[in-house]
């Protein structure tokens, strides 16, 4: 058997260099994926609660909210004594 040609050590070298920064590229653009990612996800989350709660807001405020008339229940969450005042003061 023939003995193994020899490597050239500046080749060696530049091929582990090479491999190191291949994996160190590799982990960065990883990191920077994920974060990306996940900040992403955050901000759709939010967006969603946000939407949600103004949707429960209307929502309450469509169930709260007297359909035609004044309130004159004073014990009613809808009840204003300036408007009931001016009622009372056009009718009579």
């Amino acid at each position: 058997m023939s003995a193994p040609a020899a490597v050239n050590p500046v080749r060696n070298v530049a091929r582990w260099s090479a491999l190191a920064a291949g994996l160190v590229y590799g982990y960065v653009h990883h990191n920077t994926l994920s974060s990306l990612e996940h900040n992403r996800a955050e901000q759709k989350k939010a967006e969603n609660r946000e939407r949600l709660i103004a949707q429960a807001k209307a929502e309450w405020v469509k169930m709260n909210t007297p359909t035609g008339g004044v309130v004159t229940d004073p014990e009613s969450p809808n009840f204003d004594l300036e408007k009931v005042l001016i009622h009372l003061s056009e009718t009579a």
